[in-house]
C-alpha cells in the first residue's frame, strides 16, 4: 500500500512509497482504510524533532475512514463502519481515567514505541501510535470512534485533533465567560478553532495575533473581532482593555517566547491557557514575585482538556447547528503525492488546514 514516510528525524520531505504494510492486526485491534487526513503542525514538529518520535515513521494523526476488519474481542465496531481516528484513546482503568481526566491517559502513548508498519527494509512507526498519511493503518479499537453518516470524512478528520484541541481549550480548560476579552496568539487550524470556541462561549472581544496576513484575515472570518500582527499586540491591549490586559490569552504556538508574551498580556487575575505543543528543552520562565502577586492562572490544555469522546460529540452538534464553521477551515486539498507541497504551505502559513484525500 502507499504511505508517506519520513526516514530520519530532521528531514523536511516525506517519501511516498508503495511497499508499506500495516502490521499488528489481532485481538483488540482494527484495520482502517483512511479516506481523509488533515495536516497538523504537530506532524511537522515530530518531523523536526521538537516532539519526540522514533523514526522511520509515517506522520499523520488527524484522520478518518472506514473499518476494514476487526480483531477478536472487539465490540461495537464492524467492517464498513465510518470512524475518526482518536490518537489518544482512554484506557478507562488508569488513575487519570478514573478521575475523569481521560485526556491525560498515557496508555495511547505507549503505542508510539511499537511499530505498526513495515517495509522490506525494516519496521516503520506511526506518529503517536497511529500514522494516517497512508491508505491503511492498524490501531487499537479505542482509536476508532464511530461517526454519523452525515459527517464527511474530511470534517471528521479535523475533529479528530485540531478542532477538538482548540474548541476544548476555550470551553473545557479556560471556560471562557460571556462578555470577556480574549486574545489568541497563533492562528493556524488550532488557533482558529480556539477563536471559534471563544465565540461560542460568548466572548465580547476576540483579538487574533499572527504574523501572517492571510491568517489574520481568516481569523476575522471565523469570529475574531480584530486581528493584529505581533508588533501591534501591545497597541491592541491598550485599546481593547485600557492597558489592563485580557481576561484570557491563549498561546497556540508552542514556544516559550510567545508564552511569555501571552503571560504579559494577561490581566492580573486572568487566565493564560497554553495550547501549543513545544519542545522539552524550551523553558518558560516566570519569577516568583509576579507568580504570587499577579495571581494569573496558567492552564495547560492537553487535547482540549476534557473527555475527547464528549468533545467529538459536541463539535459535531455545534457544526450541525451552524455554530462553528469547519468546512471553510480546509483551505487546500491534495492527494498523497502532493504531501510535501502541503507541508510547505503549512510551514509558511499559507494554509489553515490541508485535507489529504486517500
Amino acid at each position: 500500500m502507499r504511505a508517506a514516510v519520513l526516514h530520519e528525524i530532521g528531514q523536511d520531505k516525506l517519501e511516498v512509497l508503495d511497499d508499506v504494510e500495516a502490521v499488528g492486526f489481532g485481538p483488540g485491534k482494527v484495520r482502517l482504510r483512511i479516506r481523509a487526513t488533515g495536516l497538523c503542525h504537530s506532524d511537522v514538529s515530530a518531523m523536526s524533532g521538537v516532539l519526540p518520535q522514533p523514526a522511520p515513521f509515517i506522520p499523520g494523526h488527524e484522520g478518518a475512514g472506514e473499518v476494514m476488519d476487526v480483531g477478536d474481542g472487539v465490540t461495537g465496531l464492524s467492517a464498513g463502519d465510518r470512524v475518526l481516528v482518536c490518537w489518544l484513546p482512554a484506557c478507562g482503568a488508569c488513575p487519570s481515567c478514573r478521575r475523569g481526566q481521560t485526556q491525560l491517559c498515557l496508555a495511547g502513548f505507549m503505542n508510539a514505541g511499537t511499530p505498526n508498519f513495515k517495509r522490506p527494509g525494516g519496521d516503520v512507526f506511526g506518529f503517536a501510535g497511529t500514522g494516517t498519511f497512508t491508505e491503511e493503518v492498524v490501531v487499537g479499537a479505542g482509536c476508532a470512534v464511530p461517526i454519523p453518516d452525515d459527517v464527511p470524512f474530511e470534517i471528521a478528520a479535523l475533529i479528530g485533533c485540531g478542532v477538538t484541541t482548540g474548541l476544548g481549550a476555550a470551553i473545557n480548560t479556560a471556560k471562557v465567560e460571556a462578555g470577556s476579552s480574549v486574545a489568541v496568539i497563533g492562528c493556524g487550524g488550532v488557533g482558529i478553532s480556539t477563536i471559534q470556541g471563544a465565540r461560542v462561549q460568548g466572548a465580547a472581544q476576540i483579538v487574533a495575533v499572527d504574523p501572517v496576513a492571510s491568517r489574520r484575515e481568516a481569523a476575522l472570518r471565523f469570529g475574531a473581532t480584530e486581528a493584529v500582527s505581533p508588533d501591534e499586540f501591545a497597541d491592541a491591549k491598550q485599546r481593547v482593555t485600557a492597558g489592563e490586559g485580557f481576561d484570557y490569552v491563549f498561546e497556540v504556538v508552542g514556544k516559550s517566547a510567545t508564552a511569555r508574551t501571552a503571560y504579559e498580556n494577561t490581566r492580573r487575575g486572568g487566565t493564560l491557557c497554553i495550547v501549543g505543543a513545544g519542545a522539552m528543552d524550551d523553558n518558560f520562565q516566570v519569577n516568583m514575585f509576579e507568580l504570587f502577586f499577579d495571581e494569573k492562572r496558567i492552564l495547560p490544555s492537553m487535547y482540549g482538556g476534557g473527555d475527547v469522546l464528549r468533545s467529538y460529540e459536541r463539535a459535531i452538534a455545534l457544526w450541525r447547528a451552524g455554530r462553528i464553521d469547519l468546512e471553510s477551515m480546509i483551505t487546500h486539498r491534495v492527494r498523497l503525492d502532493g504531501i510535501n507541497d502541503a507541508l510547505d504551505q503549512m510551514r509558511t502559513g499559507e494554509s489553515l488546514r490541508t485535507c489529504v484525500e486517500l
